[in-house]
């Protein structure tokens, strides 16, 4: 299938699954995951409307950035991000959504004041308790948010989640766990603190995330294909 028949069919899918969950379409962001794809497929991706984007690899990113700001894109990263390569993210994507210590919190808002902006933020969950991967975890969110809330040049707008690599029945387990995660953050009242998205959910699993609550999902292989890392042998 064509990217345009890959980006129709997801988003007919996610129309369902709002709808199924009480919501709009336009309730659900759909970030088109463009790691590792080529600039052609992203724009056959932006000619069907496709409005926001997700990066996770900084040296990448700024390659495409040419291209997203003709466009009028809105890139969000989505990778981990090393506490060197913020400046090179920093006020050039409309979200960082895998904000996961304090130290790189730390170093996003040093920047952003140095710029004089404020920068939009995830805190990614670390919902599975896995050891390998990034993310806070859930028992010490509530402690990591107030800390976070404390910094001058970032706002959090909400969580993100990676969860285990399960089958999507039981992926909708963690996904209902976050989004009381979620409800039980957005009721801290906390300073630039405003929980409006929850971003959950990829290929596999994003109408099980959107029932669960998910106001983003990130889809990349099932809009773009399989993706081949650069370097990899043809």
């Amino acid at each position: 299938m064509s990217v345009r028949e890959n980006y129709e069919e997801i988003m007919a899918n996610v129309q369902a699954a709002a709808e199924a969950s009480g919501r709009k379409k336009e309730d659900i962001t759909l970030i088109a995951v463009s790691k590792f794809v080529d600039e052609g497929r992203i724009k056959e991706a932006i000619a069907c409307g496709a409005k926001n984007f997700g990066e996770s690899r900084a040296q990448e990113l700024t390659a495409k950035l040419p291209m997203f700001e003709q466009a009028g894109s809105n890139v969000h990263f989505i990778g981990q991000l090393q506490t060197n390569k913020v400046k090179y993210v920093i006020g050039n994507v409309k979200t960082i959504q895998s904000v996961d210590r304090l130290e790189l919190a730390n170093e996003i808002s040093r920047l952003a004041q140095k710029k004089g902006i404020v920068q939009q933020v995830l805190i990614e969950v670390n919902i599975g308790g896995e050891p390998q991967k990034g993310g806070a975890y859930a028992e010490g969110l509530e402690e990591f948010l107030t800390n976070i809330s404390r910094l001058n040049g970032v706002f959090v707008k909400g969580l993100m989640c990676i969860p285990p690599a399960v089958d999507e029945a039981d992926a909708r387990r963690y996904f209902a766990k976050m989004k009381m995660l979620f409800d039980r953050m957005a009721g801290l009242g906390l300073p630039n603190v405003a929980m409006d998205e929850l971003s959950m959910g990829m290929s596999g699993d994003y109408r099980a995330a959107i029932a669960e609550g998910a106001t983003m999902v990130r889809v990349g292989s099932a809009i773009f294909g399989e993706r081949r890392r650069p370097g990899a042998e043809a």
